[in-house]
């Protein structure tokens, strides 16, 4: 999947929590609908069937309950795409990247193959499909979700490149597949953020710490002889930069991937780095753009829901620019793409209570367009206005709904635009209010009382927010039928 992740750790936020967000994007030309649920233990399966790759894997007995985004249309799959379990340790699944001709020869990806003409069927590995649900119901923190993915990718081997994030209130870890069986993961630094646009991303590991004390970097257990055997190593300096010797460096990633992290970085860290000057540090097409920073300020929920909304705004690449050179207009791939599935950011603070330590942040559909919605995840069930998405389009969904809101606004979008910022304002501020009005409800009451009444806060949540839908699509559909083009001034005598 074409996606856009950004994380940041517990002195990076304002609140002192963690952060993994990420985009979900469909391939060009399609869109997927999804939905907004919560898994209990006797929901999930003994054995786990892949519908991709028809892989078969026992799971552990134990299962903790967790949130996920899965698709409305089961046909290929759950593809649960992120959540947070009944430990408050969350996951987000995947981030798409990319990789080199050495890698892949050294170490195929594990493709299915169907039975034809004579030949036996060939099981492929594990991909974005599956990992969400063979990983996240099973893990105590980020560091165990690393380990679980791990020995999983060493035994099962995977037919994509992915990039995976692990999150709990203490640590958030990124992970990358290398090939179709080896993977490094990097604990994102307690003071910084990190941008992930469809590429390999990490660029500087440590092989001594993930072979001895793992303090901040763990990897597959052979890659020193992998990286040796097949000539990995580019450096010149004596460090070693995954990068070079794992990712790619195509003239599609100009265009594709390195604008999207020039676009955020240059958000979080405007002063810090040169990037518009006449001799800018790093332009939208520089392939050394920092895989992590240390922000110039606080970084706050309604930042990442900003910059994973981002079209280029400010810059002379926006698409939707109108004045002045628009020759550029255009030039770079989005991260607020018409093809958003979903936009999901976990918050979880190591020093809350329980019940209220982990918030999950969602949206759906383009995410210029889109509101920003919080949930407590420590429920048993999710409002049917987010959970009972279907293929057929519907106003009754959160996400067809704000489908439409995109669809009808971009259209119009000088004149459309001030309906959708007023309505993301009015959405982040309810959502905000009544999350801290409730934490402190939930605080106090009985253990037993808990769930349903994070589930009631929930539920409140949900229909305030599609009052301020669906008058927010009345306003858009009035202003856009009012600029039709076979409109005319003049009413019946």
């Amino acid at each position: 999947m074409p996606c856009t992740t950004v994380l940041a750790g517990k002195k990076a936020t304002y609140d002192g929590s963690t952060f993994a967000a990420r985009n979900e994007d469909s391939p060009s030309g399609y869109f997927g609908a999804k939905k907004f649920i919560v898994v209990e233990p006797k929901d999930q399966p003994v054995v786990y069937h892949s519908v991709i790759s028809h892989v078969t894997i026992p799971l552990p007995k134990k299962a903790y309950r967790y949130t996920a985004m899965p698709n409305a249309d089961p046909s290929e799959g759950i593809w649960a795409a992120a959540g947070v379990n009944e430990l408050n340790v969350a996951m987000t699944a995947t981030e798409t990247i990319t990789s080199n001709e050495r890698v892949l020869s050294g170490d195929p990806l594990v493709v299915y193959r169907p039975a034809k003409d004579g030949q036996e069927e060939v099981i492929g590995g594990i991909g974005e499909e599956d990992l969400v649900s063979i990983t996240l119901p099973y893990i105590k923190s980020a560091r165990d979700g690393v380990k679980r993915l791990g020995s999983l990718l060493e035994k099962y081997g995977t037919y994509e490149m992915n990039g995976i994030a692990f999150q709990d209130g203490d640590e958030v870890w990124w992970l990358e597949t290398i090939g179709g069986h080896h993977w490094i993961a990097k604990r994102v630094p307690d003071e910084a953020y990190v941008v992930m646009p469809n590429q390999l991303g990490i660029d500087d590991f440590d092989l001594a710490d993930a072979f001895g004390e793992q303090k901040e970097h763990m990897c597959s257990a052979d890659l020193k002889e992998f990286i040796t055997e097949n000539s990995l190593d580019l450096n010149l300096d004596g460090e070693f930069n995954p990068r070079y010797a794992f990712g790619s460096h195509s003239d599609s990633d100009h265009v594709y991937n390195t604008p999207r992290a020039w676009a955020i970085e240059r958000y979080f860290n405007p002063r810090t780095i040169d990037w518009d000057g006449p001799d800018p540090e790093f332009t939208p097409e520089s392939d050394d753009i920092p895989w992590c920073l240390l922000p110039e300020k606080k970084i706050t929920v309604e930042d990442i829901k900003y910059v994973l909304s981002n079209h280029f705004q400010g810059t002379k690449y926006d698409p939707y620019r109108r004045h002045g050179d628009i020759s550029e207009a255009g030039k770079y791939r989005v991260i607020g793409i018409n093809r958003n599935n979903f936009l999901s950011l976990t918050q979880i603070r190591s020093d809350a209570p329980k019940e209220t330590a982990a918030i999950e942040w969602v949206c759906f559909g383009s995410n210029p367009f889109n509101a920003f919605v919080p949930f407590f995840t420590q429920v048993s069930k999710t409002p049917e206005y987010f959970a009972n998405t279907t293929t057929c389009p519907t106003t009754e969904n959160f996400y067809w709904a704000n489908r439409y809101l995109g669809a009808l606004a971009d259209s119009h979008y000088p004149q459309c635009i001030s309906h959708i910022e007023r309505y993301q304002y009015m959405v982040q501020t309810t959502g905000h209010t009544l999350i801290k009005k409730y934490a402190k409800e939930i605080a106090k009451a009985k253990k037993a009382d808990k769930i349903a009444l994070a589930e009631k806060a929930n539920q409140e949540i949900a229909d305030k927010v599609k009052e301020m839908t669906y008058a927010t699509l009345d306003k858009v559909l009035a202003t856009v039928s009012n600029l039709m083009k076979n409109a005319y001034s003049r009413s019946d005598a």
